[in-house]
């Protein structure tokens, strides 16, 4: 591996977290050999890194906070709002997939119910979801019939999955898939954490002639309990223009079709 040269600690901590966000879970040997520092170094790194919460050690190495559970519902909050430029563009990326006529699956979360809006003006289109909010986002768009897939309910999330749901689409010939996902990355695909969502979301894999997963940069290199599916199952990955320029190419090398959305 090379070194990155010398940097001061800034810049060392901002590289670390770059790396975790590409390979999810990094040795403390690894680290060493990336930033050509000291093990000590290294650990002094970690140790402000997750005092600031964003990194987790873990015996030989760290990884990024949050990768191995849920986010708790403020933090999740916190975030949506933080990141609503970002999400906002991909949506929009999104929308311009859509044409008349198609019968579409938006995934449960704030991404995929930011591509509402832009479904205004499409004629005939059907929209199948597991999430109420979408749902009553559609109630005011003209000329979408709208399927809500029923299922186990979750509070928390507004949104419904589990085998009831799962099974709504098995009778339903999707066009498009808008995949959601709060944790992604080319070693572990996309995840989820409960078998409960992967079982919706392998479903609406399976009824769908494509598949578009809608993710901001800020997933990446993160893991959840369970996989969804791998990178290379996707037909294109829409995300925000921030993704490093080594991931872009380690995705399109699988052969999966990258578009990136400016929020700037």
């Amino acid at each position: 591996m090379e070194s990155t040269g010398p940097l001061i600690p800034e810049q060392r901590h901002q590289r670390v977290l770059q790396l975790l966000r590409r390979d999810g879970v990094l040795s403390t040997r690894a680290l060493t050999d990336y930033l050509g520092v000291s093990h000590m170094t290294v650990r002094r790194d970690i140790a402000a890194l997750e005092a600031s919460g964003q990194v987790v050690s873990v015996q030989g190495g760290v990884r990024l906070a949050g990768t191995a559970g849920q986010v708790p519902p403020q933090e999740r909050r916190q975030r949506a709002v933080l990141e609503l430029p970002r999400k906002r563009a991909i949506a929009a990326a999104a929308a311009e997939l859509v044409t008349d006529g198609m019968v579409i699956y938006l995934d449960a979360g704030t991404t995929c119910e930011s591509v509402v809006p832009h479904l205004v003006g499409r004629r005939d289109l059907t929209v199948v979801t597991n999430d109420f909010h979408a749902v009553t986002a559609l109630f005011d768009v003209p000329d979408v019939a709208v399927i809500h897939t029923g299922g186990a309910v979750d509070k928390e999330s507004a949104s419904s999955s589990g085998r009831l749901a799962a099974a709504t689409l098995s009778a339903i010939n999707l066009d498009l898939f808008f995949l959601s996902t709060g944790a992604w990355s080319i070693s572990r695909g996309v995840s989820a954490p409960t078998l409960d969502k992967v079982d919706l979301k392998r479903a609406a894999l399976a009824s769908a002639t494509s598949t578009v997963l809608l993710a901001d940069s800020t997933k990446y290199g993160t893991t959840s309990k369970f996989q969804v599916a791998d990178l290379e199952e996707l037909d294109m990955i829409i995300t925000d223009a921030e993704l490093s320029d080594d991931t872009r190419k380690r995705v399109e090398d699988l052969g999966v079709e990258l578009r990136l959305a400016d929020f700037g």
